[in-house]
């Protein structure tokens, strides 16, 4: 069973960046996709982004497209999300979650997701 655990967040002002990173334990972590998703107070849970197991294929939502980037280091069991240009209404709860299925990539649909971590706030000040 793989778990995840997210840690980077903080309280950062617009226009600056934070890096965010899922650091997943169990011995199958290379074999899954992974994805970062957030949710703000008061709103439903929101994509941002997607990597398949390998590393090749990545995903994002069209709010965060451009400042965003997604990667991971299998040998770390870590995935990491770069935030760049950081704006107010980037402002949320950022879980990971790894792919229900082995292998497989289906980027943006929360029902590919599971072994949600306990997240970590992110607060964009204006």
């Amino acid at each position: 069973q793989v778990q995840q655990v997210e840690s980077g967040g903080g309280l950062v002002q617009a226009g600056g960046s934070l890096r965010l990173s899922c650091a997943a334990s169990g011995r199958t972590f290379s074999i899954y996709a992974m994805g970062w998703f957030r949710q703000a107070p008061g709103k439903e849970r929101e994509f941002v982004a997607s990597i398949n197991y390998s590393g090749i294929h990545t995903d994002y939502g069209d709010s965060v497209k451009g400042r965003f980037t997604i990667s991971r280091d299998n040998a770390k069991n870590t995935v990491y999300l770069q935030m760049n240009n950081l704006k107010p209404e980037d402002t949320a709860v950022y879980y990971c979650a790894r792919g229900v299925v082995a292998y497989a990539y289906t980027a943006g649909r929360e029902s590919s997701y599971t072994g949600w971590g306990q997240g970590t706030q992110v607060t964009v000040s204006s």
